[in-house]
């Protein structure tokens, strides 16, 4: 016998779990660039993101951006380059995850453009560009296209 009362409370639960990442999400996703220059921000972004239960690849993919992005705000030396490195390789799980989506390679792109030549992480440049140029119309967020679009400019 199907107990109705069980499923409505798990559909309920699943329904508020979407909305609760998506929020979350959408919140990273408009302050994503502001990050780079706002160390209070960025700080909370990435808390907001470790404290979430949802682990998609683009999840992933902006915890590593912000890890990366955070390095700029350490003070440390040995801290700098810890973070630095763990957030560039949360971005390369995530391309690995889904080499096709181009969110994704928009937030290694955004790291790599700002990062400094001597951490050797700037290789894929062109091509996340090149891909991202011939793949803008599958991203769904308004915020995101814009983001991609002035990053492109610069």
């Amino acid at each position: 016998m199907i107990n109705w009362n069980f499923i409505s409370i798990i559909s309920i639960f699943l329904l508020i779990s979407t909305f609760s990442f998506a929020t979350d999400t959408d919140e990273v996703r408009i302050n994503y660039t502001k990050c780079f220059e706002d160390k209070g921000l960025c700080k909370s972004m990435i808390d907001k993101l470790e404290n979430s239960k949802y682990n998609s690849a683009t999840h992933l993919a902006y915890l590593g951006g912000l890890r990366s992005i955070w390095a700029n705000h350490a003070s440390n030396p040995l801290s700098k380059l810890k973070t630095f490195k763990q957030g560039r390789e949360y971005i390369e799980d995530a391309i690995k995850k889904e080499p096709q989506n181009p969110e994704i390679r928009f937030i290694r792109l955004s790291i790599q453009k700002n990062a400094p030549s001597f951490l050797g992480y700037k290789s894929n440049i062109k091509e996340d560009k090149e891909f991202i140029r011939n793949n803008r119309k599958l991203l769904a967020s308004e915020v995101v296209l814009k983001n991609v679009n002035n990053l492109l400019e610069d």
